[in-house]
């Protein structure tokens, strides 16, 4: 890497590195990281996002 090229990143900031050619979002992580990502949403229904509604904290109680 150049110093010119590390001085050009430093003030007008570096390209985003997770797009493909088409702009879309490609992460570029090992096929089994996918899919043990995968299986783990499946296999356990608290960590399919799907179903994920928010966090919920402690009820509240009323002190009156």
């Amino acid at each position: 890497m150049g110093i010119g090229k590390m001085i050009a990143d430093i003030l007008g900031g570096k390209e985003p590195d997770i797009f493909d050619e088409k702009g879309q979002v490609a992460h570029k992580l090992p096929k089994k990281k996918w899919e043990a990502w995968n299986n783990k949403t499946k296999a356990d229904p608290q960590n399919n996002w799907r179903n994920h509604t928010g966090v919920t904290g402690a009820k509240k109680t009323n002190k009156n």
